[in-house]
């Protein structure tokens, strides 16, 4: 015997029961009744509907007897190296004492601060050094313009009244 789901409540049609209804796009939706019918016909949302099946499994409604409780999983955290450190670096580090662990990110801030200080330093000095060698190679230690040393005439400033 076949027997067909309603399209709206989710319930069994059998044969000889309920209606077909065919949309313009060729869609087929059987209806146990003429109530699903009107509903699904008011555009109404089965799962907002008390009696329907989708109702029952969303609110899960009548299964606690027939299925137990899910057990949960509890997740196992695993550790795993960092593109940086391997996990023996990283499992020493964890392991540290906390005095221990500040004195060597203090040593670490000093030697980045001294380095980016030393770099400043050097930038410094070569600026100095090009400012040097710029001013040996002009006249007068003016600065002109690309016109200027073409000898294009100088602009008059504007003046108002």
């Amino acid at each position: 015997m076949r027997t067909y789901d309603d399209t709206f409540s989710g319930q069994r049609i059998y044969p000889g029961k309920g209606k077909l209804f065919v949309r313009g796009d060729s869609k087929v939706f059987r209806f146990q009744n003429g109530k699903s019918e009107s509903l699904f016909l008011q555009r109404k949302n089965p799962r907002r509907i008390a009696w329907t099946v989708l109702f029952r499994r969303q609110h899960r409604k009548g299964i606690s007897e027939e299925v137990a409780k899910k057990r949960t999983r509890r997740t196992v955290k695993a550790q795993r190296a960092i593109v940086g450190a391997s996990l023996d670096v990283i499992k020493e580090r964890r392991s540290m004492r906390p005095e221990a662990r500040s004195a060597a990110r203090a040593a670490a801030i000093k030697e980045s601060k001294d380095k980016k200080q030393a770099d400043a330093a050097a930038k410094k000095a070569e600026k100095a050094k090009l400012a040097a060698s710029a001013a040996k190679g002009q006249t007068g230690g003016r600065v002109t313009s690309k016109q200027g040393a073409k000898g294009a005439p100088v602009k008059v400033a504007a003046k108002s009244r």
